[in-house]
């Protein structure tokens, strides 16, 4: 609305300074008329100061919204046709230099109103009768202006329908414009469409990550609290019994095994809570052995019990451009991927899944491999596609390994699958330094 407001005033200061321009031209008539012959004509000066005080005060009060640009436009006909024809009857008629003046008014009025039809339209009505009244007024016989009068309206005709055509241009390029306006909007409002249906997706895949993690938190949690629950009791029933012998070594490490399973429970617990916390995720470099670690722990509720997981971690690695957040999910998923390729392998066998990471020209490479049956060669060119997925019905989304990839490539990286040759698949993932990050940029 602020903006609407102020393109009108500014539209109204344009058509009030073409009132004040065409006053002063008006004004300057007689000074060159002056300069030129040396004499003034008293009635001639009248008529052309009247018409420009006349164009002040029409710009005035269209500038204070007294009246609208059209009311103002059509004054300004009204005013200019009289004008007009007293200045060619005072000097001469048809035969006055400023006869030709008088097929100008429609031309003229359209600077004052160009939005509007109905000031040409009284400024063409009004020349042709002033130049019926002039030659009248001159004794000129109607045969002989006749042809005058008709070549006058063709000259003013062309003046209305030029004014038309402006106004239609005009109200192309308004709609062109419209439409532009729109498209924009729209391509906005489909961007922000896209970013939240993003959003969403990740948050779908990252729940589903969230589910597979606690699918194991019952077995993982059960152990811990067995023992704590056996402990407890034994402790109830010594210390309660005051005919036992006392064992205090006995009843340290009682305690301390209480100890290391509440804060494994309690280690549970927190990992899972920051990894199934809403938010965007930080865009600040990670370290990769710290994310190596954390990934390892959020995942081992679900990996204890298949198998061991081995870590070859080169000390002293460098940060990596791709957020610590996005970079656990990746390492969760490749190791849950893992999982579930062992599992599905048959004949069963021990899940050996090993996690390396070391520094290469390119910047960090971390592999994740498993011992399972590897990827079928017909399904590694689609592996990292949105919605492909070699799970079976129900137990994958096919968004894991496509939203990974995409966060990789976001980070300038690159994640890819193959095959061991001793069987089992391997995934890559090649990471920039920040610091080459930050020199390259």
């Amino acid at each position: 609305m602020l903006a609407d407001d102020t393109a009108i005033q500014a539209q109204l200061r344009v058509k009030r300074r073409i009132f004040f321009v065409s006053a002063c031209m008006i004004l300057a008539l007689p000074l060159v008329r002056l300069l030129i012959t040396g004499a003034v004509i008293p009635s001639l000066a009248l008529v052309q100061v009247l018409w420009s005080l006349s164009y002040v005060l029409l710009g005035v009060c269209m500038g204070k919204g007294v009246l609208a640009p059209w009311l103002a436009g059509t004054l300004a006909a009204v005013v200019c046709v009289p004008a007009v024809t007293a200045i060619i009857h005072i000097t001469g008629g048809p035969a006055s230099p400023y006869f030709v003046t008088i097929v100008c008014a429609p031309l003229i009025i359209a600077l004052f109103a160009p939005d509007s039809r109905l000031p040409t339209r009284v400024a063409f009505v009004g020349m042709l009768g002033a130049v019926v009244v002039l030659n009248v007024l001159a004794g000129v016989p109607p045969r002989a202006f006749l042809q005058q009068t008709f070549v006058f309206g063709c000259v003013g005709a062309f003046g209305l329908y030029g004014g038309r055509t402006y106004r239609r241009l005009r109200d192309a390029e308004k709609v062109a414009q419209e439409q532009r306006l729109n498209a924009l909007e729209q391509l906005a409002e489909s961007e922000r469409l896209r970013l939240r249906a993003e959003r969403e997706r990740a948050e779908v895949e990252r729940l589903v990550l969230v589910g597979q993690l606690a699918s194991g938190v019952a077995h993982e949690v059960n152990n811990p609290l067995a023992f704590v629950k056996s402990n407890l009791h034994y402790l109830e029933r010594e210390l309660l019994d005051a005919d036992g012998a006392e064992n205090k070594a006995e009843l340290r490490e009682l305690l301390d095994e209480t100890r290391q399973g509440v804060l494994r429970i309690q280690q549970i617990v927190t990992d899972l809570r920051r990894f199934a916390r809403e938010g965007h995720a930080s865009t600040e470099p990670s370290s990769p052995s710290e994310a190596i670690e954390e990934a390892r722990r959020l995942a081992s509720v679900r990996l204890r019990s298949l198998g061991e997981v081995t870590l070859d971690i080169t000390p002293g690695l460098p940060e990596v451009s791709l957020g610590q957040r996005h970079l656990v999910q990746v390492l969760v998923n490749l190791l849950l991927n893992a999982a579930d390729a062992v599992e599905e392998a048959v004949p069963p066998r021990k899940a050996r899944i090993a996690v390396r990471a070391r520094q290469v020209e390119e910047g960090v490479r971390l592999e994740v491999e498993d011992n399972g049956t590897g990827i079928p060669l017909e399904a590694l060119p689609r592996l990292f596609e949105p919605f492909f997925t070699t799970k079976p019905p129900g137990k994958g989304t096919g968004l894991g390994l496509a939203l990974c990839h995409e966060y990789v490539g976001r980070a300038g990286g690159t994640l890819t699958a193959e095959n061991r040759p001793e069987g089992g698949a391997r995934f890559v993932l090649t990471l920039k330094e920040v610091a080459e990050t930050a020199s390259a940029a």
